[in-house]
């Protein structure tokens, strides 16, 4: 009879075997896990993540393996991390994508680090072990990880002309580059901006206090404007030719009656490939790549009142 059949009928001596090994591991230590909600702001597509009051203790041990990165402006350590459980942590396997459970982990070299589990590994029947993969929140990002409501930001994110062209939802939803919601289907839009395709078109900004010098309160409040421009490409899913001149038509009206941004090219409308094999189809997705100027104190006013017009959004 091979080991493996001997395991077989008698599950539970590997399961104790294996119980005692881990609690050897990790001291019979108890895990502590804190959930956080998605939160998107709807004025220019920022993603926050924001504890939700919810936690869990499960009792297990880490195992993490790292990697050093080092980049112009950051030198960071990626860390890949396996959490071994003597039971079945079933709100894991629940998990949705708008949904983290999030632990602090202490390394050996003192760091702590924020460690986020999504997701199940393989899971082994006999021994009665369950291991759940996550990983290290990078340093730069975890300032998307809030405390509470009250913590996020009351103002925008970006500095550029974004939330001009998230505003142009009249047809269908706009959405940030990399930001788009998991499994949504069209008819959407991206808006991309590239970051080295912001130019600025003045100088220097024209500042607005009451004061000479300004006080501390009144830099904190401090408006500004200058004159930029920006390259910008829009991804339409599920526009037809004639809704995609609908949707030009709409943003050259858009330009004409508000002012808010003016074009410095023409609207190059160019059909791409986005196929898959298995139905043998392509997806209706056209881009629009513009150039278009805009005064940076008009798109802040522009994601102000989007602000206002938008109730706060956190998805449980």
């Amino acid at each position: 009879m091979s080991l493996a059949d001997e395991f077989g009928n008698a599950p539970g001596q590997l399961q104790t075997a294996l119980d005692a090994g881990i609690n050897a591991l990790d001291r019979w230590a108890s895990i502590t896990f804190d959930q956080y909600s998605l939160h998107r702001f709807s004025e220019d597509g920022s993603i926050f993540w924001v504890r939700n009051g919810k936690t869990l203790t499960v009792k297990g041990s880490f195992h993490y393996a790292t990697d050093r990165s080092q980049a112009e402006d950051e030198t960071i350590g990626v860390n890949t991390v396996i959490f071994t459980a003597l039971e079945e942590v079933t709100e894991f396997n629940s998990i949705e994508s708008n949904i983290l459970w999030i632990s602090d982990f202490i390394a050996p070299s003192g760091a702590v680090l924020k460690v986020a589990f999504s997701k199940r590994s393989a899971y082994y029947s006999q021994a009665e072990v369950w291991h759940y993969s996550g990983f290290s929140v990078y340093p730069a990002l975890q300032s998307q990880l809030v405390s509470s409501a009250s913590d996020l930001p009351a103002g925008p994110i970006v500095s550029n002309s974004l939330p001009i062209w998230l505003s142009q939802h009249q047809m269908a939803p706009v959405y940030a580059s990399f930001l788009v919601p998991e499994n949504i289907v069209p008819p959407y839009i991206t808006a991309h901006i590239t970051p080295e395709g912001t130019t600025a078109l003045q100088p220097f900004p024209l500042y607005r206090w009451t004061t000479s010098p300004p006080t501390g309160a009144q830099l904190a409040q401090m408006t500004s404007s200058q004159l930029m421009r920006d390259q910008v490409r829009l991804t339409l899913y599920g526009f037809n030719a004639q809704q995609v001149e609908q949707f030009k038509a709409q943003l050259i009206d858009y330009s004409m009656n508000t002012d808010t941004f003016g074009f410095c090219s023409d609207l190059e409308v160019r059909d791409a490939k986005r196929n898959q094999t298995e139905i043998s189809a392509l997806a209706q997705k056209k881009t629009i790549d513009l150039l278009a100027s805009y005064y940076m104190g008009a798109a802040d006013a522009l994601a102000r009142r989007l602000i206002l017009s938008a109730a706060v959004s956190i998805t449980l």
